[in-house]
């Protein structure tokens, strides 16, 4: 009886794809890895040291006036001996049609991942419901005569 040995399928060298992969052509001179220029800041000191700083600025300073109206977070102190999250910046630049920036995008976001549940949170909370969506799980009801 002769036993093979067990390898996954893909480790195999002579099943090995010789495909060549491209980046889709809707990207091609948005994102290039090789133009500085064109690559979105991955830190907030790329963001600020860049050419672009100032609009990089104002994207920043609307994401904290929009997250101030919305009332995102309560100030409070931490207590002693808790360290809190950290957060980060997200940059994103938003291209039109016809290839040109058209937005420049920050997003504030926290670092969730180093949360404990217990010690960090107590809640968690899903997302939003858009209105439309909701419309139609109620005019589904209404037309099998279903209660919620």
């Amino acid at each position: 009886m002769t036993v093979f040995p067990l390898r996954p399928r893909w480790a195999l060298e002579e099943e090995q794809s010789s495909r060549v992969s491209h980046r889709p052509e809707r990207y091609v001179g948005h994102i290039s890895g090789d133009d500085s220029q064109d690559a979105d800041p991955q830190t907030y000191e790329e963001a600020i040291m860049s050419i672009e700083s100032g609009k990089w600025q104002e994207a920043m300073n609307s994401e904290m006036d929009s997250m101030y109206s919305n009332k995102v977070w309560n100030l409070v102190d931490a207590p002693e001996g808790v360290v809190p999250i950290g957060y980060k910046w997200i940059f994103k630049k938003k291209f039109g049609v016809d290839g040109k920036v058209e937005t420049y995008k920050a997003r504030l976001v926290a670092k969730g991942y180093r949360q404990r549940q217990g010690v960090d949170y107590d809640e968690t909370f899903s997302p939003i419901v858009m209105l439309k969506f909701i419309r139609i799980i109620l005019a589904i009801v209404a037309h099998y005569d279903s209660e919620i």
